[in-house]
């Protein structure tokens, strides 16, 4: 196995700023189920940034950076979450077929936050060969 690696941290203040001043981030960025559940929750902007921070992450892990375009990269990479909270990553189009390449066979991503930052961290495990 091949451990593919990325980070993301973002500091909240800055995405707060970024997300007031374009009305429309949050529907370029993000699937129609992540944006209802980021909205259903007090502090919509915390649980955003979690997310833009794990598909930067997915991003960095797959070797790709912003590539495809961001709207596009970030509308395929989505952040789920178990009944127990636990987030869950998913692949559509191209980063999908992109992961299939690149064989990656199981995710895990990790998202925290602090009053000031979010941070998410990703492992991709590829089979190689």
């Amino acid at each position: 196995m091949r451990i593919l690696q990325g980070v993301d941290l973002v500091e909240l203040e800055r995405f707060r700023e970024v997300f007031s001043r374009h009305p429309s981030f949050a529907q370029d960025l993000f699937t129609d189920a992540e944006r209802a559940y980021c909205e259903s929750r007090r502090d919509s902007s915390v649980h955003f940034a979690g997310r833009f921070a794990a598909k930067e992450a997915v991003l960095k892990a797959l070797g790709i950076g912003i590539t495809t375009g961001i709207d596009r990269a970030f509308r395929e990479v989505e952040v789920s979450r178990t009944d127990s909270g636990k987030p869950m990553l998913h692949f559509h189009g191209w980063v999908a077929t992109l992961s299939d390449r690149l064989r990656v066979r199981q995710t895990t991503v990790s998202i925290s936050h602090s009053a000031d930052y979010v941070i998410a961290t990703v492992i991709l495990l590829s089979q190689v060969g």
